[in-house]
């Protein structure tokens, strides 16, 4: 499975919501519906899912499935 496919699990399993909820192209507050307390609990999971370090602000600066992959992706090098 590829960063994003990973993403969009780490995002459905944490938020309990069905994998069609989360629209392409939009963020996760749009799709969603996500505030802040959940975006960092967001950040932490898929911290712990790459190994990678990510700051809150990273997530929700680049808050698209594609986004937070491409971040992710950058920062596994």
């Amino acid at each position: 499975m590829d960063t994003k496919g990973k993403v969009k699990d780490v995002v459905v399993k944490l938020l309990k919501v069905r994998p069609e909820e989360l629209k392409e192209g939009q963020t996760l507050e749009q799709s969603l519906g996500v505030d802040s307390t959940e975006m960092v609990e967001v950040c932490i999971a898929l911290q712990k899912e790459f190994g990678v370090q990510l700051g809150e602000k990273e997530v929700t600066k680049y808050q698209t499935l594609d986004q937070i992959a491409g971040v992710i992706n950058k920062k596994k090098g």
